[in-house]
């Protein structure tokens, strides 16, 4: 049984300001205020983190590299004693500032939703991200070897992987065809899509989250032990239905609930559960020991224990989910619900694509075009089942 007197895992996500537009955004990033603290401020959320010794803080967002000073950010929880994960895109990983990140990062996660471009970018909303997540990937992998050669010290970056319908037939082109590229890979995460922001509106949840019996296959050990067969020893491959988030009164009772992580929003307000909207309070306002208490105290509302103890299936998770998020969100909270259009809605992908930006040079954030619905995956959803593949 994992302690609760405080969150071994933070998750915070210090910008909502990013270069996609990925169908199935928890956050909704990149469609709406960035909500990014100044370096100072950034500090002092740091500061309130450290305070409750966690194990590991994640770094997210929105594209996190946007951040100016995120390694000195990253420098903080280190000096502390506290792993430091960043999970970006890649889209603006350049040579120069790799060596800083492998510096302060314990882990380097790049997200991946296809082992094509067009599958890849179908979910991820812009042309030329899967080609700017393999650069990201190349710069990882050359950096990786050098420091291994150099010092014998092995650098941990890896690839995640949102699994949705349109890229569920994918995952074994991800082993045998995307993972030799990089021989000094050393994860592949595949994770179930949740019903979490734009993936719990009307018909994202429908055509493109997991069925049951989808979901079930995914999670054979079976088909899991056929997937590490396809890799070499020296990659991790691990699955996850992302069923420990739910919150569900049954997994509460049985401890099979994800308690353990802290989720925290650009601005420093704790969420009340990680993937639901609903704040606690800020941790530039408040003890952040008082927030994890509220955070602990959440999942046990009434209004979230009668929500959920009927729900069974995904599409009945993100009923829920919209119902919840209604509930604890903000005015402003339920006007973003309200404009979330539903899924699919056909648009021309973004097409535009700026050089790489020296982040850490400017404080300016490149310039995105505009709020786009989500990109159309070209019917991709009603061909793309899930074969159970020959383990002989």
């Amino acid at each position: 049984m994992i302690p609760l007197s405080r969150p071994p895992d933070v998750i915070w996500d210090v910008t909502y300001a990013c270069p996609l537009r990925c169908t199935h955004c928890y956050s909704e990033s990149g469609r709406r205020a960035s909500r990014q603290l100044r370096h100072e401020e950034m500090l002092r959320v740091a500061d309130a983190l450290i305070s409750l010794r966690p194990s590991s803080v994640q770094l997210s967002g929105g594209e996190p590299m946007l951040v100016k000073g995120l390694v000195q950010l990253a420098e903080r929880f280190q000096q502390a004693g506290i792993s430091v994960a960043l999970y970006t895109s890649g889209w603006l990983m350049t040579p120069e500032i790799v060596p800083e990140l492998f510096r302060v990062f314990s882990q380097i996660h790049v997200s991946v939703d296809g082992a094509t471009a067009r599958v890849h970018e179908a979910i991820r909303g812009r042309v030329g991200g899967f080609e700017r997540a393999m650069r990201a990937l190349t710069l990882l992998d050359a950096a990786a070897r050098e420091e291994r050669e150099r010092t014998g010290r092995s650098v941990t970056f890896g690839v995640d992987c949102v699994v949705v319908r349109s890229n569920l037939h994918q995952l074994e082109a991800f082993c045998t065809d995307l993972v030799p590229r990089f021989p000094e890979l050393k994860f592949l995460f595949f994770g179930v899509a949740i019903p979490s922001g734009l993936a719990s509106r009307q018909g994202f949840a429908e055509r493109e989250l997991l069925t049951e019996e989808q979901r079930q296959r995914l999670m054979n050990p079976d088909f899991v032990g056929h997937l590490r067969s396809l890799v070499p020893p020296s990659v991790r491959i691990r699955v996850s239905d992302g069923m420990a988030l739910q919150m569900h009164p049954e997994h509460l009772a049985r401890g099979r609930a994800a308690r353990y992580s802290m989720q925290v929003e650009p601005d420093g307000a704790v969420r009340g559960m990680a993937i639901y909207e609903g704040t606690v309070g800020s941790l530039l306002e408040e003890p952040a020991q008082v927030l994890w208490e509220r955070v602990l105290a959440r999942p046990h509302d009434p209004f979230v224990a009668e929500t959920l103890s009927p729900v069974r299936t995904r599409q009945e998770w993100a009923e829920a989910v919209r119902r919840i998020d209604y509930h604890f969100g903000t005015e402003e909270v339920r006007a973003r619900i309200d404009r979330r259009p539903e899924f699919p809605t056909p648009r021309p992908p973004i097409t535009v694509l700026e050089p790489a930006v020296d982040w850490a040079k400017t404080s300016e954030l490149p310039s995105v075009e505009p709020e786009h619905p989500a990109l159309e995956a070209s019917g991709l959803e009603s061909k793309l089942e899930l074969e159970r593949p020959s383990l002989t």
